[in-house]
Order: structure tokens, then sequence, then C-alpha cells
């Protein structure tokens, strides 16, 4: 069902309101029969879209509200999260940085919602990897990660005035003999502490290590 503006050759265009067959509904600009422009979209499951369309995808600049209450307001490029965005997770949490494929991809901020505790840095694929702050209540901790897991050299700084350097070290895994059908998780990398010093400049972008350390 379709109610709204067409052109001459009878093909939807302008503003109209459409319900699709699966009984989702559409209301918002055509053009040439496609939804292109502003338009807001519902779901039947209860999710809504409204933003910006290019022949029926979803391409600019909208806000999707998903059926589990999360949210995502930010860019998109050819119905994916594309570019810069903000989403709102169901458990409270909050993401505000890069998006490439529908996954955090790039610079971004996250913020648990639980501990108040908040991971500054980089993603790839929906993954902590990269140089990165995880920032705690009276503590921050300065490094990189892999695999969403700090690795290699860092420091914690501590709100008092002092930092403790040292390095994530990944546990070598004992190998079992017999066979199992579930590998055990990887064991979470170690920190080994090296030594306690005053503030220091030193950040994880500096690959190679300055005088006095390492």
């Amino acid at each position: 069902e379709y109610e709204g503006d067409r052109n001459a050759e009878g093909e939807r265009h302008g503003f109209g309101k459409a319900r699709l067959p699966n009984g989702d509904t559409y209301e918002g600009e055509y053009e040439r029969g496609l939804r292109s422009g502003r338009g807001t979209y519902r779901f039947k499951n209860g999710a809504l879209y409204t933003g910006d369309y290019l022949q029926n995808k979803k391409h600019g600049k909208g806000v999707f509200f998903y059926p589990d209450g999360s949210k995502y307001a930010g860019d998109w490029v050819h119905d994916q999260r594309q570019g810069y965005g903000e989403y709102l997770y169901a458990n409270g949490d909050t993401y505000a940085g890069e998006w490439a494929g529908n996954k955090r991809h790039g610079q971004g901020t996250y913020v648990y919602k639980d501990t108040g505790s908040k991971y500054v840095g980089t993603w790839v694929n929906g993954i902590q990897e990269g140089p990165a702050e995880l920032i705690h209540l009276n503590h921050r901790f300065k490094g990189r990660f892999l695999n969403g897991k700090p690795l290699g050299r860092g420091k914690f700084i501590f709100d008092i005035g002092c930092e403790q350097h040292g390095e994530y070290i990944q546990p070598v895994q004992e190998e079992e003999e017999e066979e199992e059908d579930e590998r055990p998780l990887p064991a979470e990398p170690k920190w080994k502490a090296s030594e306690i010093t005053k503030l220091t400049p030193w950040s994880p972008h500096d690959e190679e290590p300055g005088p006095g350390e390492g």
C-alpha cells in the first residue's frame, strides 16, 4: 500500500507513506520508486530508523533504535554503520568513535557503565587493538592492546602522582596430552612490574624505548 507523490512515469517520487508486505512501514522521501532522502522506517519488531536514505539503503546520517533498547546515532554507508557514530548498548555501556562495516574500527572511547571505567584507543574489527588508555576511578593504564587484552610494555598511572612501569606477558600454554574437545581459553596476560617512577611522558605510541627505559 502506498499513498503519496508519483512522477510522470507513475513511480513513487517525492513524499509518501508505504506499508510493506511484511508489516514494516516507511514515511519519507522517494526518488524514482526508491527510498531516497529523509525518511522514517518502522520495523514490525519495534525497531525504528530515522535518517538519510539513498536508493533504498540507509546512507548518510541516521539514528537506529534497536528492539533491545540499544541505539546508534551516526554515519551510515550502504546500510552499514560506517564513519563516526555513538552507540548506547542495552546494558548502559556507550561507545563513541569510528566505525567500518558495522563494527567499532579506528579510534573510539568505550565507557563501561557498571564500573565507570573507559577504554580510549584503537579498535580493529570490533576488538580493542593498538595503543590505548584504560581509565579507572583513581588510576589508569597506558599501553597497547592485542585481541582485546593488554600486551607488552605499559604503565599504570596513579592519581597520587606516581607510575608503575612494566609489561603484560602472555603465559606459555601448557600443552595437554589428552584429546579435549573444548580448547581452554588462552591464559590472561600477566602484569610484570619493573619500576615505580614519578610521572613520565612515555606513551605507547613511542615504539622505541627512550633513555633509561626498556
